[in-house]
């Protein structure tokens, strides 16, 4: 039998998004994709749409550049053990961690992620900002996506992990998402893409589904929140999108998404820690 080694764990959730913190501040733990995939797992193991190694960025070769910005970095990866860019939901509950554990003190720091050293702000309400940087679009043309026996055009977004939006008439169209939507007549995603299911409620407000990649389904995505937000803001040609914030209601609660006079959008909302432990990690 391979030995198991036993280590700490906090699991928190942004608006439902759920996810399970590793502290390793010296960067000494090998943290694999299948000791990822138990950790995510939900029957066998903790459960969590994703994993976090919280990690100096100088114990990190692939971002220790950063370091002298962010000294932290989040070591983000998908519940079947892939390395994503970056997680808006996952972003604040490491943030939030860092501040419950004395790690950070300031109410307005940097993190280093995959995406870059991006700047976050705590709120007295307790919800936190991530500037999520710029949206980039993505050359979608005559793109599609299917499920349950429906198709949509897209909208190709990446920010920074790579989106595909669809806008429909009813959220219940995407079915029960228990399989992967269907893409379609597009180049955009050679390495898959989160799927949004988009519906407009009223100015500056918006609800969605999502389908993360790795993962399934899942309360929210901070990213998708985000890439929504960007594509109603040009889909509302009338106005302009600076200084405009739009609210997005997801399954698991609301996030707010901001376009500053840069075109960075802010990501506002809640981050909860709901228990520490020990886990035996194989």
């Amino acid at each position: 039998m391979a030995p198991l080694s036993e280590v700490k764990f906090i699991k928190g959730h942004g608006t439902g998004n759920d996810f399970n913190l590793v502290p390793d501040l010296e960067g000494t733990l090998e943290l694999g994709p299948a000791q990822v995939r138990f950790l995510a797992d939900r029957h066998t193991g903790l459960g969590a749409d994703g994993v976090i190694r919280v990690v100096r960025t100088a114990r990190v070769a692939e971002v220790a550049h950063l370091a002298d910005q962010a000294e932290w970095f989040m070591d983000y990866r998908n519940a079947d053990g892939s390395i994503a860019e970056m997680c808006g939901n996952g972003a604040r509950v490491f943030v939030r961690f860092l501040d419950a554990t004395g790690l950070i003190t300031d109410d307005e720091v940097f993190i280093a992620t995959r995406a870059g050293a991006l700047r976050v702000t705590m709120h007295r309400d307790l919800s936190i900002t991530i500037d999520m940087g710029p949206a980039r679009s993505l050359d979608s043309d005559g793109g599609t996506v299917s499920v349950s026996g429906h198709t949509w055009p897209i909208v190709a977004v990446a920010m920074p992990n790579p989106h595909a939006i669809a806008w429909v008439e009813d959220l219940e169209q995407a079915g029960d998402l228990a399989q992967a939507p269907s893409i379609a007549m597009t180049q955009a995603f050679p390495d898959g893409a989160n799927v949004e299911f988009a519906v407009k409620r009223g100015i500056d407000h918006v609800a969605m589904r999502v389908f993360e990649r790795g993962v399934g389904e899942t309360l929210s995505c901070g990213t998708g929140a985000c890439a929504v937000a960007w594509a109603a803001l040009r889909a509302d040609a009338a106005m302009p999108g600076t200084g405009r914030t739009v609210r997005v209601d997801v399954p698991g609660g609301t996030v707010f998404v901001t376009e500053d006079e840069r075109s960075h959008l802010l990501l506002r909302g809640p981050a909860d820690l709901v228990a520490r432990g020990t886990v035996l990690l194989p």
